[in-house]
């Protein structure tokens, strides 16, 4: 995929997996939300932030080695198959303001269908619940360091 087309992928799509080296030197996967953020440093895209418990196993393997793949994909049949995986260094963030910006971006992004503007902000509960939930959370960086992507259906059924 293009530069481009990375970035309308990952604007459109909403999980990311996380794959950070386990303690046992075994992968460790798991889901995240995302939003994307401009980094303001003339990197060429969007960076990935997502936030965690900070107590999480992931934190944990990032704390020890703060390398990270991350793959969000998309499609059901092989010929509908496209994705990007990212090789990435983490930056753990624990400031509580930071931490609960993070949460409520992704929760906006999240509280409505595919498609929709999401509102200006979260109702004044939700709001509260993400500021509760900040003092136990990290936000996640994603500095890329390398990438690959596919996209089948620009093989035009060709295998």
């Amino acid at each position: 995929m293009s530069q481009a087309e990375v970035a309308a992928f990952l604007a459109e799509e909403r999980t990311v997996t996380c794959a950070t080296a386990g303690p046992r030197g075994w992968p460790h996967l798991m889901p995240l939300w995302y939003v994307l953020r401009d980094p303001g440093d003339g990197a060429p895209s969007p960076r990935i932030w997502a936030w965690t418990y900070g107590a999480s196993q992931k934190v944990r393997n990032l704390e020890r080695d703060p390398r990270a793949s991350l793959q969000v994909e998309t499609g059901e049949a092989y010929a509908e198959l496209r994705g990007v995986m990212l090789e990435c260094e983490v930056v753990i963030h624990r400031d509580t303001e930071a931490v609960a910006s993070l949460g409520a971006a992704i929760l906006l992004r999240n509280s409505v269908p595919r498609g929709t503007e999401p509102p200006a902000q979260l109702p004044a509960e939700a709001s509260d619940a993400v500021a509760a939930q900040a003092a136990k959370r990290v936000a996640l960086e994603f500095l890329e360091r390398r990438r690959a992507s596919w996209d089948h259906r620009k093989l035009g059924g060709v295998y």
